[in-house]
């Protein structure tokens, strides 16, 4: 019993480190973005209002949204925007056109993650490291060298993984909070009254007498909840409980005391408005709060970059990006990978980021818009997945949702304000990727209706051949192709060549699901085709590692074992060629073909043995 409560201890203070990150630093920029935005006169009133709205912006959008009901939308214990789309798109399978549309709608949410994950690291540590400024004004022409060199060791230290560096985020980001509460605190007890701003009151006359003002600092007012998705993407990770537990007992409570604590701050020293977080603390714990903010910081960003991981491999087994060089980082958990083109990429955008914006009150201009833009994607997938896959009531289901989707509406419409402002860059980043991801589905699916027309059945083809068979030879060939019961062209291409047959030949097609696992009962099909030849069928989830040489082994269908010593693989590379009146636009079949022509190899994907591989080439129109 107490070990099981020292576990689930342990999972809670690993949920602060990993969750609540992101949002667990946006005390940094906040509430000083909402009073510098030049739209909120500085009166006490004021103050009140905004700390309300943030107040229930807070309970509303991530305690009861997120934590009491996107939550239970677990898709076998998985979660994220991948996870939801998955699920919302198996729940409405029967109505072809609307899961259309949503996997467009789920997968755009998923690219706008990527204008985030840029977005969030810049504005995180660059608000932190501006406490320097605080500190003495002399240090801020370091702010922007030392942001950029804290952020290089960030991204290149990711290669040696994060399995030992990892156990201090859960510590590091509970002291944090800690300090975030004892700040609050020990100005709330000097004025107490600010604690009058719990009442929604003021936040609803805040609204009435300012709505076009209110409409406007929505842009602003949603930083207190930026990070509120990785609520539901980290579910999978820690499970409910542990996630709820820490929201409610740690995170919730420290950041409403801190924001009021800010807000007290405000009340009795006006000038403090500059940079309400940094000017709570006294002198002499200056210069460690801006340590412990750059660690938080830190933290929150390699959550975030952990998490582009995670989403990249996701959306490769569900085929909307080429394969890509996935290195694991631990022999222990399968979770910890590294892909290096991600990695990369993200910090370049970074630091074209912080190059271009210069400051945190500039970033937060670009904030918000990708992060209100998957809010409400998410509230639109889980009405789909509460009526077609719970089967509640519509007037449940509308009214579970529609209340989400109208905050959710307001909070993205007033950031389509700040577009021209910095909105544009993570709008252009996630667009960007979305051009690419649906270049490559509709390009995977021109390229499998182009083999589909000039492929032979393959059971009909073995009968053929085996009317005047070749000359078999000893051990075992293993055929990879993407479409089941059709000739793969490395085997015409291995009979018109070598002009011979292995003793023993399997055909394999990997199929991916939209569901995060398949089980291993569940995750090999076989069918007999004679002449000691089988059509194998391997399953994977959109989170399970492929490995084709580790399912060979579990076949349990076969008459003969399988010696890998004298097994080869035999693959079909195909080279893609564009052409004009084609089923894409020239410049996509183009980009199409190039993509095709940069995914890493199938053999390292499918974890296939590299000396026993055997390419064959062929060139495919599309």
């Amino acid at each position: 019993m107490s070990q099981s409560k020292s576990s689930s201890l342990a999972l809670v203070v690993a949920a602060v480190g990993v969750v609540y990150g992101d949002i667990g630093t946006s005390v940094l920029y906040a509430l000083k973005e909402v009073f510098n935005s030049g739209h909120v006169p500085f009166t006490q009133d004021n103050i009140y209002g905004i700390l309300s709205l943030f107040f229930w912006t807070i309970t509303a959008i991530v305690s009861i949204k997120y934590v009491v009901l996107v939550l239970r939308a677990d898709n076998k214990g998985e979660g994220g925007l991948v996870a939801m789309l998955a699920l919302a798109s198996q729940a409405v399978k029967d109505k072809p056109q609307l899961r259309q549309w949503l996997l467009i709608i789920g997968i755009f949410g998923t690219c706008l993650f990527y204008g985030d994950g840029v977005i969030t690291p810049a504005i995180s540590v660059l608000s932190a490291v501006e406490g320097l400024e605080v500190v003495s004004p002399n240090f801020k022409a370091w702010v922007m060298p030392l942001t950029l060199t804290i952020l290089m060791v960030l991204f290149a230290s990711q290669k040696r993984g994060t399995g030992g560096i990892g156990k201090l985020f859960g510590p590091i980001t509970l002291v944090w909070f800690l300090v975030l509460t004892i700040l609050g605190l020990s100005h709330i007890v000097q004025n107490p009254v600010i604690l009058w701003a719990l009442n929604p009151i003021y936040a609803a006359r805040f609204i009435w007498e300012n709505p076009s003002t209110t409409f406007i600092i929505l842009g602003a007012v949603v930083l207190c909840v930026t990070g509120a998705e990785a609520l539901y993407a980290d579910l999978g990770h820690f499970g409910k409980k542990p996630i709820r537990l820490a929201w409610f007992f740690v995170v919730m409570p420290a950041l409403v005391i801190n924001y009021f604590g800010q807000g007290a701050l405000l009340l009795a020293n006006p000038g403090a408005v500059k940079n309400p977080f940094y000017l709570m603390a006294p002198s002499w714990a200056l210069v460690p709060l801006v340590v412990l903010a750059t660690c938080a910081t830190v933290i929150a960003s390699q959550a975030l970059i952990t998490g582009a991981f995670s989403v990249t491999k996701q959306v490769i087994q569900l085929g909307f990006l080429p394969r890509l060089n996935i290195i694991h980082t631990s022999i222990k958990e399968t979770g910890q990978i590294y892909i290096p083109v991600v990695n990369w990429g993200l910090f370049v955008a970074i630091v074209l980021a912080v190059a271009l914006f210069r400051s945190s009150s500039a970033l937060a201009a670009a904030y918000g818009i990708a992060v209100c833009t998957d809010m409400l994607i998410t509230t639109i997938l889980t009405f789909f997945v509460v009526r077609y896959a719970w089967k509640y009531p519509l007037w449940l289901c509308m009214a579970s949702t529609s209340i989400f989707f109208i905050i959710d509406l307001a909070f993205f419409a007033s950031n389509l304000l700040k577009f021209f402002a910095g909105g544009w860059f993570p709008l252009a980043i996630g667009g960007l990727i979305f051009i690419m991801m649906m270049t490559w589905r509709d390009g995977r699916a021109l390229l499998a209706q182009s083999q589909r027309d000039h492929s032979m059945n393959l059971k009909d083809f073995l009968d053929m051949v085996f009317v005047h068979p070749p000359t078999r030879v000893d051990g075992t060939a293993i055929f990879l192709s993407a479409e089941k019961g059709t000739v793969p062209s490395a085997l015409l291409h291995n009979l018109k060549h070598n002009k011979v047959l292995h003793e023993k030949n399997l055909f394999i097609t990997v199929v991916s699901h939209e569901t995060p696992w398949i089980n291993l009962e569940k995750r090999i099909k076989t069918e007999t085709l004679g002449n000691h030849c089988w059509q194998v069928e391997l399953h994977y989830g959109f989170k399970n590692d492929p490995d084709v040489p580790s399912a060979i082994r579990q076949l349990r269908e076969l008459e003969f074992e399988i010696d890998e010593m004298s097994t080869s693989y035999f693959l079909s590379r195909d080279s893609v060629i564009p052409t004009i009146g084609g089923g894409m636009a020239q410049w996509r079949e183009k980009l199409f073909a190039q993509m095709h022509l940069n995914a890493s190899a199938a053999a390292d994907f499918l974890k296939l043995p590299s000396n026993s591989v055997v390419e064959m080439g062929s060139k495919v129109e599309i």
